[in-house]
């Protein structure tokens, strides 16, 4: 599979509602990065009450 940004295979692939998207591994963490940002994660981490400690 391709990244759905680039050219290069995808290192990681969700699939939803049949709709399957790659993204190759720079992609991706630029794409965690822009959630993080976001405030997303936190919230992510907050519901599933993950402890990094």
């Amino acid at each position: 599979m391709q990244c759905h940004y680039c050219d290069a295979d995808a290192a990681v692939a969700v699939e939803k509602d049949q709709l399957k998207v790659g993204l190759c591994e720079s992609h991706f963490r630029d794409r965690l990065e822009e959630l993080n940002d976001e405030g997303w994660l936190e919230d992510l981490q907050e519901e599933l009450d993950i402890d990094r400690s």
